[in-house]
């Protein structure tokens, strides 16, 4: 259908996925037919999604009424329901996943967020889901802090796969990509395989235009009338000298010896992609960063927008002097961008916890309630 934008992208070099999940995606087969007719070629979740889906419909009526009546137990009951969930989806996609020749077709599971703090319970954790899903389009997503990088590492040397989430700064980023580099290269030492490898680097965009916004609006109204011509500008800017990086990092005859051997690139990820502002475009943030090697997680929003008037066009190279001289102007009005990207990093892991531990709460009352029926 060439009137779709979306089923554009990929000839652009952009992968759409969808950043939602629920068992009436796979049921009904919706996610077959966004595979058709959109292009759709991967899906990543979260603990908020997932508590919004547990909590809000009726699809687990069912399975959780079968487990409570075995008297499973909460750690089981989750899952039944997340690792099944993701694992159905990750079996609609397998037909991506083998016509790109295991470039693309990729659903992601998140590591409880209460070990993002943890490096040996995070290693220990991703192993368990790799091994559970036994599926070679699983990514497992695993938080980009400090104790997140080291078993990111360790995972991509044991072959793997992983989505490496909640990164804010292009100095994050780079220090995600040497992770990569490491672990594939301790691999390859190791005589290990590397064809069958895959990552991607989710760089999560809105979030920093929500923060710095409202900074800029601030500083403004204190005298700095100019801060406000820069609303809504950090983001992309920010993503967009992601992208330079990736370039930067993808080449060179250390990247040259890795892909010789059979290594793909980690594609950066732009996740956190729904617009926030009311006042800025409903796709935003898919039109500003189309490009070759990049994936772009869309919530179901964002997704329906980009499929109507979405304008699929390679952008997340152009004006780069641009984003350059929109660092240098946040610099000049004081605004501190590697303190704003630290304390959303912060808040970010906060938050997943925060949602994992509703899911469990939600869960243990959908328990009670299906008991007592």
């Amino acid at each position: 259908m060439p009137s779709n934008p979306l089923a554009q992208l990929s000839r652009l070099g952009q992968s759409p996925w969808y950043d939602q999940m629920t068992r009436s995606l796979v049921s009904q087969g919706t996610l077959k037919r966004m595979i058709e007719e959109d292009g759709l070629r991967g899906l990543t979740s979260n603990p908020t999604i997932f508590e919004k889906a547990i909590s809000g419909s009726k699809d687990y009526e069912d399975a959780l009424r079968e487990l409570v009546s075995k008297g499973t137990g909460l750690a089981e009951i989750y899952d039944a329901l997340v690792v099944g969930d993701i694992a159905s989806a990750a079996d609609v996609f397998r037909p991506v996943y083998e016509s790109t020749n295991g470039q693309d077709g990729f659903v992601s599971i998140e590591v409880s967020p209460l070990l993002a703090l943890d490096t040996a319970g995070t290693v220990k954790e991703a192993r368990r889901l790799h091994d559970k899903l036994a599926r070679p389009n699983v990514l497992i997503k695993v938080p980009a802090t400090p104790e997140g990088l080291p078993a990111f590492q360790q995972l991509i040397s044991e072959g793997i796969s992983v989505n490496v989430t909640l990164i804010f700064s292009v100095e994050v980023y780079a220090q995600v990509v040497e992770s990569y580099l490491k672990g594939l290269e301790s691999r390859l030492a190791k005589g290990g395989a590397l064809d069958r490898i895959a990552s991607v680097a989710s760089f999560f965009v809105s979030r920093i235009d929500s923060a710095v916004d409202k900074m800029l609006e601030e500083i403004a109204r204190a005298g700095k009338p100019e801060a406000a011509e820069l609303a809504g500008k950090t983001a992309i800017a920010n993503a967009k000298l992601a992208y330079e990086k990736f370039q930067q990092l993808f080449k060179g005859a250390r990247w040259q010896k890795l892909a010789a051997a059979g290594a793909q690139v980690q594609r950066p990820l732009w996740a956190s992609t729904g617009t926030k502002n009311p006042q800025y475009s409903d796709v935003l943030y898919i039109d500003t960063l189309i490009g070759p090697h990049t994936v772009n997680t869309m919530p179901p929003v964002t997704y329906d927008a980009f499929r109507d008037h979405g304008k699929p066009l390679v952008t997340i190279t152009s004006d780069l002097p641009g984003a350059y001289e929109i660092f240098a102007k946040l610099k000049e009005v004081g605004i501190d961008l590697t303190a704003v990207t630290d304390a959303l990093t912060v808040a970010g892991v906060k938050s997943f916890s925060e949602s994992y531990n509703n899911l469990i709460a939600v869960i243990e009352r959908r328990r009670h309630e299906v008991a007592h029926v």
